[in-house]
């Protein structure tokens, strides 16, 4: 399958999303997956984020995207994020009757209004409108989906994480007296 990812969280970022999707992405090359990671770090024109500038928003992003779309060919799309790439990505899936699946990986809502004077129904009515037309909101956990759910979300679905049994085992655990 060729699944073309869009999001505004890559690397040189350290977060859960990038890291989440590291993993992800290691799995589908496990699997055979072809696959086009489209970031801000792509020759897109960014802008650092007010209040978190390691974050870059890719500006006037819909033309390259597009391009990208058309070259890649993808058959499925994730957009990761809510920022203006993935808003740039809805729109093009949206605009070409293209399905696409998203993820809601942090309480964005609460993230904004941490930072700006911005109410937490609006980041919510925002996030809502963003997902709406998603195939599929993955969703780290199942009470995150009860919580979406209970705010008007739909189509969610649990994205659990897991734990990576070949790093973290019990037969590995350092000796009672080891540092």
């Amino acid at each position: 399958m060729r699944i073309m990812i869009v999001t505004d969280a890559w690397e040189p970022q350290v977060n859960g999303v990038v890291r989440t999707m590291q993993r992800v992405i290691s799995e589908l090359q496990a699997e055979g997956h072809v696959f086009d990671i489209v970031h801000p770090g792509e020759g897109f024109f960014t802008m650092p984020l007010p209040t978190y500038p390691e974050i870059k928003l890719a500006l006037f992003a819909g033309g390259k995207l597009k391009k990208r779309f058309h070259d890649f060919e993808p058959d499925a799309v994730h957009l990761v994020t809510e920022g203006t790439l993935g808003m740039a990505g809805r729109t093009m899936c949206l605009k070409m009757k293209h399905p696409f699946s998203t993820a809601y990986h942090t309480r964005f809502p609460e993230y904004i209004a941490a930072r700006l004077p911005i109410p937490v129904s609006w980041g919510y009515a925002f996030v809502r409108w963003f997902h709406k037309y998603s195939g599929r909101v993955m969703v780290p956990t199942p009470s995150m989906v009860e919580e979406l759910n209970a705010k008007q979300f739909i189509n969610t679905v649990a994205w659990t994480r897991g734990v990576d049994t070949e790093q973290f085992h019990p037969a590995k655990r350092a000796e009672p007296d080891s540092p």
